[in-house]
């Protein structure tokens, strides 16, 4: 029997539940939602909109997240910037309430999205970085799962609180306007109060290293490391394999969680409340799965544990493109949702494994730019797919051709 969490393992996983808010309720359902049809011209504008500001955030993202990797890596000030990206994300967040449904706001509501989502990636590189230092080697993977699935518990919680609270109810609490759409904007100030009361245990708990050097010294150490890993990469072999990896099957990941609701309600008829539904019900599965997946992955090792997960999103995710009966897509896409966590989890803990020692944070810095750089292939694929071939399903089965491919590529990491 493992050990008790210790409270460093609980501060750190305490984020998770914290930050997940953010993706959960403002970028999938809720404040995406409100922006895209109520706030914008028409969907269609807004949908558009909508990805082009996502493609900017993600070349912000992938740009910066390696240099600040670097310099957290040369100063140890992963505490202090987690808390910088943390507000940023927290205030940015906050805004949205003053987004009233009007065309007019529909920029402000973008940028204030966009820097929502820039701090929110940020952050987490230096999050995860903190994960060899919180966790015993031996356990990295089950508090790596752990994590996830407070996090997925976290944005579940947060969104079952807009929909009851706040969303539903007619007329709406603390005389909240509906016709001014107050009881969905007020969502913003909820998940924004959330990530404060939930994020601050880590900043604590997890101090940096006693001895930092100035911050122009770390900077230019910053830069100096980036550009060496950069060089460095065509020789790390392994390192250079799972990053290229998890490029392909992270954009399908993310394809999959963008497309999802809009192939639920275009092939199976799922209106917006049945949706949200839905979205509870993936939550419920992927976390669960992201806790079982950290205990499998101590056994079985993370790369075995990331390519049995894609291996089942992709013997599931064909299945779903071939059925017809509503009932049977909601049994399969609960059971997708288990190996969602699981796929995300250990590739945080495989790099974990296998980045130097002292270079981990630069490393987590690649690695949330191969997650995001090519974010917008996915989208632009799928979009073609289903255009060309006037099919929904057409669309999405490039998805699965994404996670083979990683799959594929991930076969040949051979992991230290």
């Amino acid at each position: 029997m493992p050990p008790p969490m210790t409270r460093r393992e609980l501060s750190w996983c305490s984020y998770d539940f914290a930050n997940s808010a953010f993706p959960t309720v403002v970028s999938t359902f809720v404040i995406a939602t409100y922006v895209t049809t109520a706030v914008a011209a028409d969907p269609v504008q807004g949908q558009a909109a909508w990805g082009w500001m996502q493609a900017l955030a993600g070349l912000v993202i992938g740009l910066a997240s390696p240099l600040l990797g670097a310099v957290a890596d040369a100063g140890g000030r992963r505490r202090g910037l987690l808390l910088v990206f943390t507000l940023g994300m927290v205030l940015a967040t906050a805004g949205l309430w003053f987004i009233a449904p009007d065309p007019a706001f529909l920029l402000p509501a973008l940028l204030l999205v966009c820097l929502a989502t820039v701090s929110f990636e940020l952050g987490t590189v230096f999050y995860n970085a903190m994960l060899p230092a919180v966790a015993r080697a031996e356990a990295m993977g089950r508090l790596s799962g752990a994590g996830f699935a407070v996090g997925y518990a976290g944005g579940l919680i947060c969104l079952a609180l807009s929909l009851l609270v706040l969303i539903r109810p007619d007329p709406p609490p603390f005389g909240l306007d509906r016709s001014a759409a107050e009881h969905v904007r007020a969502v913003a100030l909820l998940v924004a109060v959330w990530i404060l009361l939930f994020a601050w245990p880590v900043l604590v708990a997890v101090p940096d290293p006693a001895v930092r050097p100035p911050i122009r010294s770390a900077i230019r150490q910053g830069l100096a490391e980036i550009l060496g890993l950069i060089r460095r990469l065509p020789r790390e072999q392994v390192l250079a394999r799972f990053l290229i990896a998890r490029l392909f099957y992270t954009d399908g990941l993310n394809t999959l969680f963008a497309f999802g609701a809009i192939y639920a309600a275009g092939r199976f008829g799922m209106g917006v409340e049945e949706i949200l539904l839905f979205g509870i019900l993936l939550n419920v599965t992927a976390g669960i799965g992201a806790f079982g997946g950290g205990w499998v992955e101590d056994r079985l090792g993370s790369r075995r544990t990331v390519m049995l997960s894609l291996a089942c999103v992709i013997a599931i995710g064909s299945a779903i493109l071939l059925i017809e009966d509503k009932a049977l897509f909601w049994a399969l896409g609960a059971a997708i949702g288990v190996f969602f966590g699981p796929a995300q989890a250990a590739s945080r803990t495989l790099l974990a494994r296998l980045a130097p020692e002292g270079e981990r944070a630069a490393w987590f810095g690649l690695f949330a730019m191969s997650g995001r750089i090519t974010g917008f292939v996915g989208p632009a694929l799928l979009a073609a797919a289903t255009t060309a071939f006037a099919s929904q399903s057409a669309g999405m089965a490039v998805v699965v051709l994404l996670l083979a491919a990683g799959l594929a590529v991930l076969a040949s990491v051979r992991a230290r």
